[in-house]
């Protein structure tokens, strides 16, 4: 069993089923269905798009969770929900219905301390063109987004990164203030 779960939703186009709210809303229900155990959601957050110009801002969210599936299994649930709500897997950081990555798996990294290292360290050029073939956990970018830590702070702000040794608190607080001044809630209860 995994504890703690926490998982990124976003989105930054309507889908089918409605607007991004409502997919995320929903797609929370069809992982509440499959064996993820939702603990607590945080805010809905409007965030700006990234890379800036790349498309409408998103809406953002987190979900602490905890689940019998293993990080595999979970994975693939993910990526079958994300393509119910439509998302298409193009160009990086293009526009997309639904993004839902799994950024901590209790204090688990995987698939190694080495290849998180790899990761951790690409310059900005090698990210947007580069697409780890694996799960890496915990997210390698995790600590430098205002969007992925504001929501998770509101679910898991004591957690601590099993590398870097900070918690979410103290990551948002290293975060540049016009970051986080970007980043507004606009719902509380989804």
């Amino acid at each position: 069993m995994y504890e703690m779960v926490v998982l990124g939703l976003g989105g930054n186009i309507a889908s089918d089923v409605g607007e991004v709210a409502t997919t995320i809303g929903r797609a929370t229900a069809d992982l509440s269905a499959s064996g993820v155990d939702i603990i607590t959601k945080s805010k809905l957050y409007e965030t700006p798009c990234f890379p800036a110009d790349a498309g409408p801002d998103f809406l953002n969210a987190a979900l602490l969770c905890s689940t019998r599936l293993d990080p595999q299994a979970l994975l693939g649930l993910i990526h079958t929900t994300e393509t119910k709500y439509g998302r298409k897997r193009g160009a990086r950081w293009s526009e997309r219905t639904l993004d839902i990555d799994i950024i901590a798996i209790d204090g688990s990294v995987l698939p190694d301390t080495a290849t998180f290292q790899a990761w951790h360290g690409l310059s900005l050029d090698q990210q947007k063109c580069k697409t780890p073939d694996q799960l890496i956990v915990p997210h390698p970018r995790l600590q430098d987004r205002a969007f992925v830590l504001v929501p998770m702070a509101d679910v898991a702000p004591d957690w601590h990164h099993p590398i870097l040794g900070l918690s979410v608190r103290r990551m948002l607080q290293q975060l540049p203030k016009p970051d986080l001044a970007a980043i507004r809630a606009v719902k509380d209860v989804w």
